[in-house]
């Protein structure tokens, strides 16, 4: 779903799992759709329901403290093996707009860009330090600031600048697509089609 980022203040799901891969995100029973539809509601299907599809009482997903928090707090590497895209489709469907980790998997980290999922790269400890805010309160709320390119935990007050392509960050800004960017700079490119027709 295309949406424009902004700055987003929001609890938590922990999920201080490390090298959780594409295939636990969303399993390869699940790829033959193309749709990005309904994904959502098999993110971390085999630990989120039991065989019968009753809910796991135990899996955060399932947890109501967390039932309303955009932001996923990750483990090391997450989103490694392979590449599907049906991974983000799920985050994405899930309602999640910000996952953060201090590694991520680099085919996934753009696949979540791609579908306006901000991936945001922290140091260990600040990762530690969240998980650790998590735990002693789970209403406590990160706040994601795209412009400024910085995330805080507001229950310590701690602060991190983090990364992101320009390109990627004026898209997610403007809630542009990449043929959304084309259309928008349609005169550029036929300017500059008719230079070099004109040898210019």
């Amino acid at each position: 779903m295309k949406q424009k980022f902004n700055v987003i203040t929001s609890t938590c799901a922990p999920l201080p799992l490390e090298n959780v891969d594409t295939d636990q995100i969303i399993p390869a029973r699940f790829l033959k759709a193309t749709d990005k539809k309904g994904f959502g509601d098999n993110l971390f299907r085999d630990w989120r329901y039991n065989k019968d599809g009753s809910p796991k009482p135990d899996f955060v997903l399932n947890k109501p403290e967390f039932k309303d928090a955009v932001i996923l707090v990750a483990g090391k590497n997450f989103g490694s093996g392979s590449s599907r895209e049906h991974a983000a489709w799920a985050i994405a469907g899930y309602g999640f707009r910000v996952v953060i980790s201090s590694f991520f998997a680099d085919i996934h980290k753009n696949n979540e860009l791609n579908n306006f999922v901000l991936p945001v790269v922290v140091t260990e400890p600040f990762q530690k330090e969240l998980f650790d805010s998590i735990d002693k309160n789970p209403a406590m709320t990160v706040t994601v600031d795209l412009p400024n390119q910085t995330v805080t935990n507001n229950a310590t007050g701690s602060q991190e600048h983090f990364e992101i392509n320009g390109y990627k960050k004026h898209c997610l800004e403007n809630g542009l697509d990449d043929v959304d960017f084309l259309v928008e700079n349609k005169d550029k490119v036929e300017e500059y089609e008719n230079k070099r027709k004109q040898g210019i």
